[in-house]
Parts: C-alpha cells; sequence; structure tokens
C-alpha cells in the first residue's frame, strides 16, 4: 500500500510540448532581420514596435553575416565539385549566382 497516491498528492504536470511557432525558414529570418536593422524597430514578437537596443541590432548582423557565409562556403564547395580551381572557386563564391542556372561545369582540358 505504499504505492498508493494519497488525496493530498498533486497530480502530476504534462510535459511541456516544444513550440516551434518562435522559429522561422533562415531565409525569411534573414529579410525579417535585415528590415528591422534598416527600420531600427521590431517588425515582429511581443517587442513589435520597440526600438531595437544596439545589442539586438548587433546580434542580427551577426546573423545575416552568417548566412553570408554559409552562402559562400555552399558556393565554393559547388565550383569546386564543377571542376573549378580552388582560385576561381573562391572568386565565384564571392558573386551572387542565379538560382535558375548555376555555372556550367568546366571542361576538362
Amino acid at each position: 500500500m505504499a504505492n498508493r497516491k494519497t488525496s493530498e498528492e498533486a497530480p502530476a504536470e504534462a510535459p511541456k510540448q516544444y513550440d516551434n511557432s518562435k522559429w522561422s525558414i533562415p531565409s525569411k529570418r534573414a529579410k525579417l532581420y535585415a528590415t528591422e536593422r534598416k527600420q531600427k524597430i521590431h517588425a515582429a514578437g511581443r517587442k513589435k514596435g520597440q526600438p531595437l537596443t544596439d545589442y539586438e541590432a548587433g546580434m542580427r548582423s551577426a546573423y545575416l553575416q552568417c548566412q553570408h557565409d554559409h552562402a559562400g562556403l555552399w558556393k565554393y564547395r559547388k565550383a569546386l565539385e564543377l571542376g573549378y580551381s580552388k582560385s576561381e572557386a573562391k572568386k565565384m563564391s564571392k558573386q551572387p549566382w542565379d538560382k535558375d542556372t548555376p555555372p556550367k561545369k568546366k571542361k576538362s582540358a
């Protein structure tokens, strides 16, 4: 009878469910952050309409820089896969690519 619950015990709380509503697609988040930094005002969430602090603006800037770096690394690796040299791939990674027409595979010599 030691296992029985007494009426004085509180019922166990249900585990909290993971709420992913605050997460968004990285490209959409980057666009939102860029807009917020330009306007210097929160565009969404509980602080909507309030001015960005220097810290918050810096965090958005770091996020945007990270997005840019990852895109450059992807382009660099893709160019290497297509047969470009390291120096050519480096140049290509710093320039915009058209979504529909990635660079053509380099012809073998």
